[in-house]
């Protein structure tokens, strides 16, 4: 794939995301004739599987980017907003999975699968939109490009892992109390997230929408470059490990019947389609978690509205919604000579 190897740096490598990231290179055998594992003071030292060897991991600081060919960041808004800029100015192209840089007109907010051509115009920093964002518009495409699309509805319902470790040891925490008969209170989130649902997800605008539900109206709007899209939506926090899911209500400027919106979906690249309900086949998360495609189902037309289309959209957060939609940036970069 690659006239060479690179070197390539993961900011923020410990962590959930950083740690996928590290994986998928290695699964899908990317080019990379040095990896640097970059996370803070206290990380230092650790030693990460990579490739039948180990990387030690180095403290991120802006020295840390000399000679870096391409970076991954995965460490968060705060250290993307310190480094990004830092690294792109030592050569490196940045790859950013954090929210910093996803609204900035300069920086492409990409999914291969959707809109690969923006990469075009990269001025060295690639935004990766929000996880719930990527497997919505990964479903949205296919139907986008036959129909149209005048608006959508969606209600999300994401898994803990979405939070990172303290999410994934909170709900680890609370089960296991709740099994034995314990008292069971909030830890990591506001309340209780074992045998509950959080309708919160970030922080509330003054609108009432929070963060969250903000990101997805404004980076579908962003990945599709069409200001006339209508997005609404409800982002919600459930007791489930890993993979996000999504009830989506699409409205499309043309009519698309239920079997044409199937055939559309399952020959589109990066989807799944799972929609045989005779046989109580549909998209789970346990079914997607540590998986690739985005899986689609309970496929059918909403009679309620003119060419209404419901859809129930499942992936893996980590992968999909995170360091494979990097990683899958990253070849893309090297299929257009751009890296």
């Amino acid at each position: 794939m690659a006239a060479r190897d690179y070197t390539v740096a993961i900011a923020g490598a410990t962590g959930v995301v950083g740690g996928t990231v590290r994986r998928i290179l290695e699964e899908r055998d990317f080019p990379v004739a040095e990896l640097r594992a970059l996370a803070s003071e206290r990380s230092a030292g650790r030693r990460l599987p990579f490739k039948g060897g180990e990387v030690e991991v180095r403290r991120l600081d802006a020295s840390a980017f000399a000679g870096v060919d391409l970076a991954f960041f995965a460490a968060g808004g705060d250290v993307s907003r310190e480094y990004v800029r830092v690294a792109a100015d030592a050569g490196a192209i940045v790859i950013d999975k954090s929210s910093a840089f996803r609204g900035d007109p300069d920086v492409p907010l990409v999914v291969p699968e959707v809109n690969p051509e923006h990469l075009d115009a990269h001025k060295g920093v690639i935004a990766t939109p929000n996880c719930s964002t990527i497997q919505m518009v990964v479903a949205l495409k296919p139907i986008y490009d036959a129909a149209g699309i005048e608006r959508v509805v969606v209600s999300t319902y994401q898994s803990v892992s979405g939070s990172g470790q303290g999410g994934i040891a909170a709900l680890d925490t609370q089960a296991h109390a709740w099994a034995q008969g314990e008292d069971v209170g909030p830890q990591f989130y506001p309340h209780q997230i074992a045998f509950n649902l959080l309708p919160h997800i970030d922080s509330f605008l003054p609108s009432g929408y929070t963060k969250e539900e903000q990101k997805m109206v404004d980076e579908t709007v962003k990945i599709f470059a069409d200001p006339d899209l209508k997005v609404t939506a409800t982002c919600v926090r459930v007791p489930v490990f890993g993979a996000h899911s999504e009830a989506v209500n699409v409205q499309t400027k043309r009519k698309l019947g239920a079997a044409e919106a199937r055939a559309v979906l399952a020959a589109a690249p990066g989807i799944e389609v799972v929609d045989v309900p005779a046989e109580l086949a549909y998209p789970m998360p346990l079914e997607a978690e540590g998986k690739d495609p985005v899986y689609v189902g309970r496929v059918r037309e909403d009679p309620t509205i003119v060419n209404g289309l419901d859809l129930w959209v499942v992936a893996d957060n980590l992968r999909k919604g995170a360091a494979l939609n990097a990683v899958q940036i990253a070849e893309e970069l090297v299929r257009r000579g751009l890296l």
